[in-house]
């Protein structure tokens, strides 16, 4: 009798068992999607960014994106380093600087480059100016941001139209928007601008003297992520720039169809929306070691680093196709 009755409570407590585990196995939900923090910039080179999120890409890759919009190049890097973003498009010369002393940022694609066709940066002289060519550069201060990108294409460009660097002559004008009112009061005789606000100004009545469709090598801008995300969700990255290449496609097949987002996202100057031409986007490309390696004397010749920085820790190839 106490075996049989031994027997029937084992036999509850196995199916009491078995009911606890059915339902916690209801009650689970399947991993859901890691959510990658962007500080975002309005610049056309996050088009792609944003046409993969309308699109729905990143939920097919099952990544959630936000966006962690910022006014300026400075915002974003107090964002990046607060660690409240996870990414971002920056360029060679500021991933040097995170990574001047140790390992930050990696970067994991081009978000934008120069081509034969299309500029990124541009010098441009004041309508006021009488500066009609590249010779009636030398000596006159050009309006760049100090330690940048900008800084950089002005230096290679001009050096390679024949410049030495004692005629080299630069003004700091961090603000894009600063730089490109005083270029069109005259007060600046020259300024190199990012395009497509060099094309607004170009309109306003600046001359275009030089730009990097010459040496299309020393123009782009890039993504990077923080190096610890990286390493902890590299199935989120990868699933990224898989949404991100479907968007590229997308826009190069065609690209006059975003006019709307540009306008909504702020990425174009509203004067140029509807006759600015939207640039090819590189997908699934990386800066050459020779970009980095150029970009590094540069760095270093100016004292902004120190160290031989390796390529390899700062650019990474593991999401490429």
């Amino acid at each position: 009798m106490i075996r049989q009755r031994i027997l029937i409570s084992s036999k509850v407590m196995l199916v009491i068992t078995s009911l606890l585990l059915a339902a916690c196995s209801l009650g689970r939900t399947p991993a859901g999607p890691v959510t990658l923090k962007l500080a975002i910039l309005p610049i056309l080179d996050a088009l792609p960014i944003f046409v993969a999120q309308e699109q729905g890409y990143y939920q097919e890759e099952n990544v959630a994106v936000e966006f962690i919009p910022v006014g300026s190049a400075a915002e974003r890097d107090q964002v990046m380093a607060a660690r409240q973003a996870d990414g971002m498009i920056n360029d060679l010369v500021s991933t040097l600087l995170y990574n001047k002393d140790s390992v930050q940022i990696q970067i994991v694609s081009f978000a934008r480059t120069a081509t034969p066709e299309f500029p990124q940066y541009r010098i441009l002289a004041s309508g006021q100016s009488g500066i009609t060519d590249v010779d009636g550069l030398r000596g006159v201060e050009i309006g760049i941001s100090e330690a940048s990108v900008i800084e950089y294409t002005t230096d290679r460009l001009l050096e390679a139209a024949g410049f030495a660097s004692e005629e080299i002559m630069k003004v700091a004008v961090p603000r894009i928007d600063l730089r490109m009112s005083m270029l069109a009061s005259g007060e600046l005789q020259a300024a190199n601008l990012p395009d497509p606000a060099a094309s607004l100004a170009i309109q306003s009545g600046a001359v275009l003297i030089l730009d990097d469709t010459s040496h299309p090598e020393f123009g782009n801008s890039v993504i990077s992520f923080r190096k610890a995300v990286i390493d902890e969700h590299p199935e989120a990255i990868r699933g990224f720039l898989a949404a991100l290449d479907q968007a590229i496609a997308e826009i190069n097949a065609d690209p006059t169809r975003w006019d709307d987002l540009l306008t909504e996202q702020n990425l174009v100057p509203a004067p140029l929306i509807g006759s600015y031409q939207i640039p090819p986007f590189p997908a699934g490309s990386l800066p050459s070691e020779a970009q980095w390696a150029d970009v590094l004397a540069w760095a270093r010749n100016k004292g902004l680093v120190e160290a031989d920085l390796p390529y390899e820790d700062s650019v990474t190839s593991q999401f490429l196709p």
